[in-house]
């Protein structure tokens, strides 16, 4: 292994337990060249430390996806000035497409704008700025553009609304089951609820639709040789769909009345989405503590660059610059006093309720609040390396840390799925051919039973 470790940091969708961590984890973990891999499943973000010289981060990217997850990539908009002509146009893009960790770049010509879809852990805002004055044009992000649609919030949505869907068509198989119970057999259920056809209509779409994302991870599961909770879900529900869509047919036209179990798919799929929905809002919450501190940033800062003054966006600010602090602003990134004398509010970082009183020489703080006075300061943190993005990710890494019983549950779960299917086999065989020889409904009754009851 080289002395040189690199960090990678990636942003990764699709898991849905703690076992889709695990195996990520382990998939990572056994890459020629990779000294340790965690996988976070709270903050949806895998830490890869590993040789440079061996692996890159698009080897950890095509892993990931081969495992059957998705890399998240950071897309921003920029507006371009300079371009005369579509060759202009042509050259940023192939320009930009040559940076390392940019996976594409569109520039438009007509809307002098460049949309760049990148790696921000391996290329940065400013580099691509700095590739584009370098091409001899101009480039500026355009304003909080990477933050207009929270991918969080759409998750949560999306899950809020397959669970109504679910409900919706769910509920009237639930209530077929009331005359099974003693205690609720006084309730009226409509005829037309019985008839298998009614239920087969209301339960299919809850079944393929709906639960589409569980066959959909069960078979990416599957095809990378290991078994997730999706498997088992796909499994005890569609044993028990199939089971009474066999039913309806073979007892099509008799007086027999079916033993049909369209309600226990459908409402078992339900009930998970609602889990799925209480997960989504949990995670969001876990990164609560995060969001409010990345909220405490600046989004600007005035630096003087060539002895002029310019505004720009906080991402652009690089160590060495010449940065101007007015009387109530916040201090823009970490640096010293220059010039000035002022008293600044430390305590979201501190605690301490006191101004600090500061002179030349002085460290600031990014973030701080400077109160009173007009201050020059000079940059010596930015992006990461500041106390408050330090803060963030003491944050971070203490949201993933995982306790001694989490990892033993994350070895339990890599195991439990097959173990569960070996148990409903068992049963199946136990039952037919000790306890009711030769009888298959039965049989298959106790298979579906022991699928679903170990559902999550």
């Amino acid at each position: 292994m080289s002395s040189e470790i690199k960090e990678a940091n990636l942003q990764i969708t699709g898991m849905t337990c703690a076992a889709c961590a695990t195996r990520i984890e382990k998939g990572l973990n056994k890459m020629d060249g990779v000294e340790q891999a965690t996988v976070n499943l709270a903050l949806e973000k895998s830490s890869i430390k590993y040789d440079p010289s061996k692996l890159n981060e698009e080897d950890f990217e095509k892993k990931i996806e081969a495992l059957g997850y998705g890399v998240v990539k950071q897309k921003t908009e920029f507006n371009i000035t300079g371009m005369t002509c579509a060759a202009c146009a042509t050259r940023i893009e192939k320009g930009l497409n040559k940076l390392a960790g940019v996976s594409s770049a569109n520039v438009n010509l007509a809307l002098e704008k460049a949309t760049i879809e990148f790696n921000p852990s391996e290329v940065t805002i400013a580099d691509i700025i700095a590739k584009v004055e370098k091409l001899g044009y101009e480039a500026h992000q355009k304003a909080d553009e990477q933050e207009t649609v929270d991918h969080r919030e759409r998750a949560i949505k999306q899950q809020q609304n397959k669970f109504i869907l679910s409900a919706i068509l769910s509920l009237p198989l639930l209530w077929t089951m009331v005359g099974h119970f003693s205690f609720t057999s006084f309730l009226y259920v409509p005829q037309f609820l019985m008839n298998p056809w009614v239920q087969m209509v209301l339960a299919t779409p809850v079944q393929f639709i709906i639960g589409k994302q569980f066959y959909v991870g069960a078979y990416k599961a599957l095809r990378n040789g290991s078994a997730n909770m999706d498997v088992l879900v796909v499994m005890g529900t569609s044993a028990a769909y199939f089971y009474s869509v066999y039913q309806a047919i073979v007892t099509a036209g008799s007086h027999h009345a079916p033993h049909l179990y369209f309600e226990t798919s459908a409402v078992l799929i339900t009930l998970i989405l609602l889990g799925k929905l209480f997960e989504a809002k949990a995670k969001g919450r876990s990164s609560e503590a995060i969001k409010k501190l990345m909220g405490l940033q600046a989004k600007t800062a005035i630096v003087v660059r060539d002895g002029v003054e310019k505004e720009v966006p906080l991402e652009e600010v690089v160590i060495g610059d010449i940065i101007l602090v007015k009387p109530g602003e916040k201090i823009p990134v970490d640096g010293e006093v220059l010039e000035g004398t002022t008293a600044v509010d430390e305590s979201m970082l501190t605690g301490e309720s006191l101004p600090v009183d500061k002179k030349q020489g002085d460290l600031l703080f990014g973030s701080t609040i400077n109160k009173n006075g007009f201050i020059k300061m000079t940059a010596t943190k930015v992006g990461r390396d500041t106390a408050l993005a330090q803060i963030i990710k003491v944050v971070e890494d203490a949201q993933g840390s995982k306790a001694p019983i989490q990892r033993l549950a994350d070895q339990i779960s890599g195991v439990f799925v097959p173990i569960v299917v070996g148990i409903a086999l068992v049963t199946f065989l136990i039952w037919i051919i000790w306890v009711q020889p030769g009888e298959f409904t039965p049989a298959l009754e106790v298979l579906i039973a022991v699928l679903v009851i170990a559902c999550p």
